[in-house]
């Protein structure tokens, strides 16, 4: 398989001699042929459909009802049919021509915790969201939620990160659409597109697990696929198993995630044109476990051309170990429906436990502390890796005139103002890092100082900042060369004695410091002081002025404690390293100081691997002090930030969002919709709230 380009913000994909590939799981290499399939009776069966179209159901829990759940079926025409546990029609959802449907709980609508339905109406290609409860469903849908192709399924998954939720649904030419859902405000659903993802071609059905993350499609002549489904990360997919090289045979149909607590969790797909339904253990890399066979059971038929599938793997009457809801697209002489088959006589038949899955209705705890965006820069101009590293320059006599001046690694530097707007462009190189300090003399006045390495022409570039436009003006005296092959990250340190410093470092780690002075008229040079290395890969590095403090992070290993001033050598100590903070995961990006009072604080960094920032105490021992993500704001359409690189912090009161200062961190994906890379404004305040520092 081959990754070709990206196209409108999704992946695009074609099959290029796909019995190459590498991707499939180890233990999905036996031919279809080879794994006889053992037969489980069906337990029951529901009425059928009255416009025979049984395609996919979902059972959700209702505490009104005898059993706790009800039973929601597609019927195309007829709408979504709620059936009682024991078979019985209790009345109908009116949804257009209904061929999806799934539930998730727990959403936050109107103020209020609800159970959320959501029905693709096939004609329209359009999504309708109910909430549900005591056995009747209500219409929450807001804003129309339209694709703009011929829809066949759809999916919900509930990010275990940022709680958000989201709906995927997918197509007949292999489109795959994700949407961030969010309250509009009014006790509605509305939607935001975040990304497209794309196979080759029809992708009839999709099911999602909330508690790894993942999103699994079946391409129905291919085989089963799995993406990250938090559209924060990589959009690349993985096989689960394909057409001729593993255990499907010709059409791949409905998928059921069965979650299992503790005991781990399962993918069961629907091997629709051999009458089979094929088991994956999750946790085991998917490998293959077996197929089953859904067999007659007294006056029940069994399955033949098995659709969707839905798994509740709780105990019911009548089914203390769950129930699988299989969509039978034959069904004899009748019209279709679904059958009711015991989760725990496929485990017996396969020789698993399935456990049992944890309550989905009781309210989980966040994994991590979340905060949203209060705004994002416009885009940068290239596509790309292109936005790197903000630094933030607080006016000195208003500070809501303050500024985020951002690099444009491939080609300049951008100054922005609070709201996100470009104030000035300067294409004058592929400027990977910035940063910035005030107090230098000038031809006789104090200017606030601007540096970056330029990778173009290996140099380093110096720009003093005029308050009364609040843009950028270049005052190098002449190219300041830096002698390095791959000018990299950059950081200012200011010394006791108010000599300016600008270090660099490059990609193999080696870290340079060069003393900034006016060496004629309106003119600064830099005069190189210190040399070293640090070992391997670093980017990020901040200084602490008041402590003489050179903070570095080498990407793969952890953070560094150098002394700031050039006569400090290579001496250091290690701040915190990888292997022993599960908080802090590799790459480490950027770094910056939040000042706080009493000369406290907090030493930031981007920790990429993550999606996350971690905090740690600016005073030694510089204990950990908590981490958060940013998360995406349907509300408002901003996304969050991930995998990013550079980032910069201020205490300063800004004003506005901003009393107790102001984090910006690079977008490495900047979604809802799809562009060019940006920066993320956060506020301080927020932070403080959501990670409870004192």
């Amino acid at each position: 398989m081959s990754a070709v380009r990206i196209l409108g913000g999704g992946l695009f994909f074609i099959i290029l001699g796909i019995a190459g590939c590498e991707a499939l799981p180890a233990g999905n290499q036996a031919k279809a042929e080879t794994s006889s399939p053992v037969s489980v009776p069906a337990q029951a069966e529901l009425p059928p459909t009255e416009y025979d179209g049984a395609n996919m159901a979902a059972i959700v829990a209702d505490p009104s009802m005898d059993a706790g759940v009800v039973i929601l079926g597609t019927d195309e025409l007829g709408g979504v049919n709620i059936y009682s546990l024991g078979g019985e029609k209790l009345g109908a959802i009116s949804a257009g021509e209904a061929d999806s449907v799934d539930v998730r709980y727990g959403f936050e609508l109107g103020g209020a915790a609800k159970t959320i339905v959501s029905v693709l109406d096939a004609a329209a290609n359009e999504l309708r969201f109910f909430s549900f409860a005591n056995g009747e469903a209500t219409d929450v849908t807001g804003e129309p939620i339209v694709s703009d192709f011929a829809t066949q399924g759809l999916c919900l998954y509930k990010d275990s990160t940022d709680q958000n939720l989201y709906a995927f649904v997918v197509g007949d030419e292999g489109e795959i659409d994700q949407w961030l859902l969010y309250d509009d405000g009014t006790g509605k659903i509305a939607g935001r597109m975040a990304r497209r993802l794309n196979l080759a071609s029809e992708v009839g059905y999709c099911a999602a697990n909330d508690r790894t993350g993942e999103l699994y499609v079946s391409e129905q002549a291919v085989g089963a696929w799995k993406f990250s489904a938090n559209p924060e990360t990589d959009a690349a997919p993985e096989v689960i198993d394909v057409r001729r090289l593993g255990n499907i045979a010709e059409e791949t149909g409905g998928l059921a995630v069965i979650s299992g607590g503790a005991a781990g969790d399962y993918l069961l797909a629907s091997n629709a044109s051999i009458n089979t339904l094929t088991l994956y253990d999750i946790d085991n890399d998917h490998a293959f476990v077996g197929s089953v066979q859904i067999g007659a059971n007294g006056g029940v038929d069994g399955v033949e051309e098995p659709g969707g599938l839905f798994a509740y793997n709780r105990p019911l009457k009548g089914a203390p170990n769950g129930l699988l809801v299989v969509a039978d697209d034959d069904n004899g002489d009748e019209l279709t429906n679904y059958k009711l088959v015991s989760l725990g006589a496929i485990a017996d038949a396969l020789g698993v436990d399935f456990g049992e899955a944890p309550d989905e209705t009781a309210p989980r705890a966040a994994q991590i502390a979340t905060v949203f965006p209060s705004a994002e820069s416009a885009p940068v101009g290239n596509p790309g890796d292109a936005a790197d590293d903000p630094a933030i320059w607080v006016h000195p006599s208003d500070p809501s005139l303050s500024t985020v001046i951002g690099t444009e690694k491939q080609s300049g530097l951008y100054v922005y103002d609070l709201s996100g707007k470009v104030i000035q462009y300067l294409p004058d190189g592929k400027m990977n890092n910035v940063d910035l300090r005030s107090g230098f003399m000038l031809d006789g006045k104090e200017v606030t100082l601007v540096t970056a390495s330029n990778r173009t022409d290996q140099t380093l570039a110096i720009y003093a900042i005029d308050e009364a436009t609040r843009k950028l003006v270049n005052v190098a005296d002449g190219p300041q060369d830096t002698g390095m092959v791959d000018p990299y990250g950059s950081c200012m340190h200011q010394s006791a004695d108010g000599t300016i410093y600008t270090i660099i470092n490059d990609s193999d780690g080696n870290v340079k410091q060069w003393a900034l002075s006016e060496s004629s008229k309106g003119r600064v040079s830099a005069e190189l002081k210190r040399e070293f290395s640090v070992g391997s890969q670093t980017e990020g590095c901040v200084a602490d002025d008041a402590r003489d403090v050179l903070f570095i992070g080498e990407e793969a290993v952890g953070v560094w404690k150098y002394g700031a001033s050039p006569e400090s050598g290579d001496a250091r100590e290690a701040v915190v390293m990888v292997d022993d903070d599960p908080a802090l995961t590799a790459d480490v990006e950027g770094l910056s100081i939040y000042h706080g009072e009493n000369g406290g604080g907090y030493l930031v960094v981007s920790s990429q691997g993550s999606n996350s920032y971690v905090l740690y105490d600016l005073e030694a021992p510089h204990a950990y002090a908590g981490d958060f993500a940013v998360i995406a704001d349907g509300a408002r359409g901003i996304d969050g930030a991930s995998e990013t690189d550079g980032l910069d912090v201020t205490s300063a009161n800004l004003g506005g969002a901003y009393p107790k200062g102001l984090l910006v961190v690079q977008d490495g994906r900047n979604m809802l919709p799809p562009e060019n890379q940006n920066f993320k404004f956060v506020s301080w305040a927020d932070i403080e709230q959501a990670v409870g520092l004192k």
